[in-house]
């Protein structure tokens, strides 16, 4: 007959973050051997972490950013993205993330949290205790100089909307300001440089295909193709959006009279199914 004691019960909880008759039953089958029960208890939370991740659409969360790192923290609800654990592992995860200067979340699961235990088995014992499905949706980590940009769609949740810029110059005002223009923008890239050539060449295609549909005479395509390329960037390129802070001025106007220079950012919406970075 196994024994063990309540001591154990809880100890186990408190590793594994399984619930009480969970524990007590790996105990029971484990002949009261605690290593054993552990490591079977283990499994199963990662099995049933592996189940619902399948299941279950993670799509709230937090974002939290700090020392020119910025990471997104999924779950499933508002009231699990203001708990306190949740919160408390997001914390430590963009902690691992500076520490081991991270460069994508697959590279942050391969990693340990502070207490030896991996990513994935803390993600699992979270989602074990809080009964959704928990994910890292993003992670940046930059070398250079930044500003973060947090915002709070309702007062009672944490920052769901999360920018991060690396930048040269210093106005860190105005590289904040742009900080901004990306969150409510979404601008998918910094330059038209840093567009892939096989993006633009779809969106001329497209537009040219689109044009011909409606009978354009051809010698005026190439007039229409730039000008729908010119309305692309101007959406999608952040020093070519219009500021939201100057209509009269692009993004690149009022950094370029700031003295600075963007190089990259990295934007997170907890509510959308995944981070950018440009």
């Amino acid at each position: 007959m196994s024994t063990f004691s309540a001591a154990d019960v809880k100890r186990l909880r408190d590793e594994t973050g399984a619930g009480f008759m969970d524990c007590k039953k790996a105990l029971t089958e484990a002949d009261g051997d605690f290593d054993k029960a552990l490591d079977a208890l283990k499994v199963r939370v990662q099995e049933k972490a592996a189940k619902r991740g399948v299941e279950r659409e993670a799509s709230n969360g937090a974002v939290v950013s700090k020392d020119g790192a910025i990471l997104e923290l999924k779950c499933e609800t508002d009231f699990v993205a203001k708990n306190e654990k949740f919160l408390a592992l997001a914390d430590e995860l963009l902690d691992v993330a500076i520490a081991n200067k991270v460069t994508s979340a697959e590279e942050l699961l391969q990693q340990q949290l502070l207490d030896g235990r991996a990513v994935t088995e803390g993600l699992a014992a979270l989602a074990a205790v809080i009964g959704e499905k928990i994910a890292i949706g993003g992670v940046a980590v930059y070398d250079g100089t930044t500003t973060t940009y947090l915002h709070r769609r309702d007062p009672g949740l944490p920052p769901q909307v999360g920018v991060l810029i690396e930048y040269a110059g210093s106005d860190e005002s105005a590289a904040r300001t742009a900080a901004m223009q990306i969150a409510a923008m979404a601008p998918l890239y910094v330059s038209r440089e840093d567009i892939p050539t096989e993006v633009v060449d779809a969106e001329r295609k497209e537009a040219e295909d689109f044009a011909r549909s409606e009978g354009k005479p051809e010698q005026i395509l190439p007039r229409i193709v730039e000008g729908r390329l010119k309305k692309f960037y101007a959406e999608r390129v952040l020093l070519e959006q219009t500021s939201v802070h100057d209509d009269k001025k692009t993004v690149g106007q009022v950094l370029e009279a700031a003295g600075v220079t963007v190089s990259r950012f990295a934007r997170f919406v907890a509510a959308e199914p995944a981070g950018q970075q440009a």
